[in-house]
């Protein structure tokens, strides 16, 4: 795979919360290397792998607040936390965050198989050897709202390289954990548990695609997906599946949740198009939390030129 090139728009996107004032710890593996900027999206990271430090009550200012040039900023810790679509709790994304918060995530294993020569588990704990990074990606739901999020994780082909893919494998699918006794909800808005998704291998194996451990340097709060979630930031949220428990690696394309509930709404790809309208509403501008007027959607969600190339040659519109 050819190196990507990560460049000049919203490198400085993000606004840290109150807790990263004092995270000398959290970026000392990293910070020396400095940031990397996609050409058109969010994404900073920094290694998180390395021991930190013993705990200091010295105050080190080492990350200021930054506005990026077309003025946006991340999200707080409480919006991001506070503001999610999990249904196996509840519809009300205002009610997920109470509802989760008893939900156990250890112990916690991720089954890897399908078409791999090494089939594989492995315990949440230990996903810290595929040297966990920061990525700063925009998150933008199908529904019109959106999101800056600085999430903790690691490039989902560093897992695969464990697996080894076959050469018959084209496809990857995940499952979500499904516990009716630890999840809640009580009307499950017309879709199936447990929750499935899919990506086709290569969306997969792009460098953009993660496997999320945490938010602003804290572990995954659970309403957010604890302990692990996918995060594919050019693509419709509901794509970015959490609490994964299974990944199968397939030569067919794999049923996915919103798809089976309604495939003339929500196709497999949902690549962010504001060009292509949801049935019941127009994709071409959004909400950001916290702000109040609207901004225009960017085609990708603003990460086009890292993978537009990955459907050269398809109609959007009719692979939407």
């Amino acid at each position: 795979m050819s190196e990507i090139k990560y460049g000049k728009n919203l490198k400085d996107e993000v606004t840290p919360e109150n807790l990263y004032l004092n995270r000398r710890n959290f970026i000392r593996a990293g910070i020396a290397a400095g940031s990397i900027a996609l050409t058109t999206g969010v994404y900073r990271f920094f290694d998180l792998s390395v021991r930190p430090e013993p705990a200091t009550t010295e105050v080190v200012p080492v990350y200021s607040p930054i506005v990026g040039p077309d003025g946006e900023t991340a999200n707080s810790l409480e919006e991001i936390s506070h503001y999610n679509n999990f249904y196996e709790f509840s519809t009300s994304k205002l009610a997920v965050a109470s509802k989760a918060r008893d939900f156990q995530t250890r112990p916690w294993r991720i089954s890897v198989g399908g078409l791999v020569a090494r089939p594989m588990e492995f315990e949440v704990d230990t996903l810290a050897e595929f040297r966990p990074e920061e990525r700063i990606y925009r998150f933008r739901c199908v529904e019109g709202w959106s999101m800056v999020i600085p999430w903790s994780g690691f490039p989902l082909s560093r897992l695969m390289e464990k697996v080894e893919p076959l050469e018959t494998a084209k496809y990857v699918a995940f499952e979500t954990f499904y516990d009716p006794r630890q999840m809640q909800s009580s009307f499950s808005a017309g879709i199936d548990f447990p929750y499935v998704e899919g990506l086709r291998l290569d969306e997969a194996l792009h460098p953009l695609t993660i496997l999320a451990t945490g938010i602003y340097g804290r572990p995954l709060p659970n309403q957010n997906g604890a302990p692990v979630r996918l995060v594919v930031p050019w693509k419709y949220g509901f794509k970015s599946i959490k609490s994964i428990v299974k990944i199968t690696l397939t030569s067919d394309e794999p049923p996915t949740t919103w798809n089976i509930a309604n495939a003339d709404e929500y196709g497999f790809y949902s690549n962010v198009n504001p060009e292509v309208d949801h049935p019941r509403w127009s994709q071409k501008s959004e909400r950001r939390i916290g702000e109040i007027t609207m901004r225009k959607t960017l085609p990708f969600n603003g990460y086009g030129d890292e993978v537009g190339g990955l459907y050269s040659g398809m109609d959007l519109k009719k692979y939407f």
